[in-house]
């Protein structure tokens, strides 16, 4: 799968409504057939960044992705909201879901 995890700077104004003005983006993408997951976090230290964790099927899918008319779309709506350049992680890993973490394992 192709994994993503991008931190987003949201100017002070919008750091209360970024998930509105992301919301069309968001609702796209996950709809997407390749898309695996496209998950918004807020940090607890920093109100101004926003995290998304996404991800993709395989190559094909993150391409399909980057090429939709809504990415695109999404950019430039994003664009005026941002402080700064995003920071992103973008890297292709073995499996197509989460795995359970065996440190914590809970049992019934």
């Amino acid at each position: 799968m192709i994994f993503i995890v991008v931190k987003f700077t949201v100017l002070d104004k919008h750091q209360d409504d970024w998930l509105l003005v992301t919301r069309e983006f968001t609702d796209a993408t996950r709809a997407e057939p390749g898309n695996l997951w496209f998950e918004w976090f807020r940090s607890a230290d920093n109100p101004a960044e926003y995290v998304l964790v996404e991800a993709f099927r395989d190559p094909e899918s993150g391409a399909d992705h980057v090429n939709a008319d809504h990415f695109r779309k999404g950019l430039e709506s994003m664009r005026p909201a941002l402080s700064e350049t995003p920071q992103i992680i973008n890297t292709e890993i073995p499996g197509a879901d989460w795995s359970r973490m065996g440190e914590l394992e809970i049992t019934q």
